[in-house]
C-alpha cells in the first residue's frame, strides 16, 4: 500500500501557483504570484511539443504546483514526470468558484485557468496533492470504466431492440427473462420474424431448446404458450424486410455482450494479480467485478482517505445537512 502526503505547504513554493484548463486540442495556462496577480497566461497545444512548452513555461516562472480539473491523462502524467505537484479541483467546484471574481458567470478557458491558479493560492488548507496509484490500479480502473461504458451501450442497444420487436415480433420480447441473454439472442438469430415463429410447435421448440443447451427453469410448453398468447408480429414481405433491422440490432448486441464478457475475464485476471485484491474480494457479496471496481476507484494511495468519513464522502453515503431558518433536513446524496 502507498502512503501520500495529505496536505500542501502553508505557502506556495517559490510564491507562485499555476492553473491549467484541460481541453482536447489545447490547454490554457495561467500563473499567479503570492498576491493573486496574474503574471503569465499562455495556451499550449495538446501535443508532445506543447507539453514540452508547458514544462518550459512552468520552469521559467519556477512553478512547482499546478491545479487542474482532472486527475488523469497525458497532461497530468507529464506534470508528474516533471516532479510538479498536481492538485485536482473538480469542474463543479470551479463553476462555483467563478462567482468570486464576478457575477456574470461566463465560461472561458483562460479565466478558468486563472481561477484554478488563484484557488490553489488561497484555499490550500482545503486542497490535497494528487499522488498516482500504482500502474496495476490505473490499468484496472481503465478496464473497469471501459466495461461500465460498454454495459451502458448494451442497455441502450437492448432498449432499441425491444422497441423494434414490440412492433414486428412481440412474442420474443417477454419470452425469456432478459432480452439480452444468450438464449434470447440465439432464439432471435434463428426465429427472426413471425413467419419463422409460426413454424414452431411445443415439440419443435423443446427440441430446439435442447439443441442449444437451454438450462432455464421454464418448461418449453410454457414458453410456447407465451409465444402463442402474444400479439402476432409482421408477416409476409413486410416482415421479411424487418428482419434486416432485427439482424443488425442483434449483431450490435451480440458484439457488445462478447466484449463485455472478454473484459470481465481480463478484469478478473488483473484483480487476481493485484496486491490489494484480498482486501476487496473479502468484502461480503463483493464478487469479482464489484471488488475490482471498488479497488480501482478507491485506489491504493491510502493518504487520500485519512479517516473513514473521507471515504464515505467519496462513496456518496455521508449525510448532508441542509438548514435554513427553522427548517432542518439531513439527506444522503445518493438516496441510500
Amino acid at each position: 500500500m502507498k502512503s501520500a502526503s495529505s496536505s500542501l505547504p502553508d505557502q506556495p513554493v517559490n510564491g507562485v501557483t499555476a492553473g491549467l484548463d484541460w481541453a482536447c486540442e489545447d490547454h490554457a495556462v495561467a500563473v499567479v504570484d503570492d498576491r493573486g496577480q496574474e503574471i503569465a497566461r499562455r495556451t499550449v497545444a495538446h501535443s508532445a511539443a506543447g507539453l514540452r512548452d508547458l514544462a518550459g513555461l512552468l520552469d521559467l516562472y519556477r512553478v512547482e504546483e499546478v491545479a487542474i480539473e482532472r486527475p488523469d491523462g497525458p497532461v497530468v502524467e507529464a506534470l508528474l514526470e516533471a516532479e510538479i505537484t498536481v492538485v485536482v479541483i473538480s469542474p463543479n467546484q470551479v463553476k462555483n468558484l467563478r462567482g468570486r471574481y464576478g457575477s456574470a458567470g461566463h465560461k472561458d478557458d483562460r479565466f478558468d485557468a486563472f481561477v484554478l491558479a488563484d484557488t490553489l493560492r488561497t484555499d490550500r488548507a482545503r486542497l490535497v496533492p494528487l499522488v498516482r496509484d500504482s500502474e496495476a490500479t490505473i490499468a484496472l480502473r481503465q478496464m473497469c470504466r471501459a466495461r461500465k461504458d460498454l454495459v451502458g451501450h448494451r442497455v441502450a442497444a437492448t432498449n432499441q431492440l425491444r422497441a423494434h420487436l414490440h412492433n414486428v415480433l412481440p412474442g420474443a420480447v417477454g419470452l425469456f427473462a432478459d432480452l439480452d441473454s444468450a438464449i434470447s439472442l440465439a432464439f432471435l438469430a434463428r426465429f427472426d420474424c413471425q413467419d419463422r415463429v409460426d413454424w414452431l410447435s411445443a415439440k419443435r421448440l423443446a427440441a430446439w431448446l435442447a439443441s442449444v443447451g437451454y438450462s432455464g427453469r421454464v418448461d418449453p410448453a410454457e414458453l410456447y404458450a407465451r409465444l402463442v398468447a402474444a400479439p402476432r408480429g409482421a408477416t409476409g414481405q413486410y416482415g421479411a424486410a424487418q428482419t434486416h433491422i432485427t439482424k443488425a440490432l442483434l449483431a450490435v448486441l451480440t458484439t457488445l455482450s462478447e466484449q463485455i464478457k472478454a473484459l470481465t475475464v481480463q478484469i478478473s485476471r488483473q484483480l487476481a494479480l493485484h496486491a490489494d485484491q484480498q482486501i476487496f474480494t473479502s468484502l461480503p457479496r463483493s464478487g469479482r467485478v464489484r471488488a475490482a471496481r471498488l479497488l480501482a476507484e478507491i485506489g491504493d494511495c491510502r493518504g487520500r482517505f485519512p479517516s473513514p468519513d473521507s471515504l464515505a464522502c467519496l462513496a456518496g453515503v455521508a449525510p448532508s445537512t441542509r438548514q435554513s431558518g427553522k427548517s432542518r433536513a439531513v439527506k444522503f446524496p445518493l438516496g441510500v
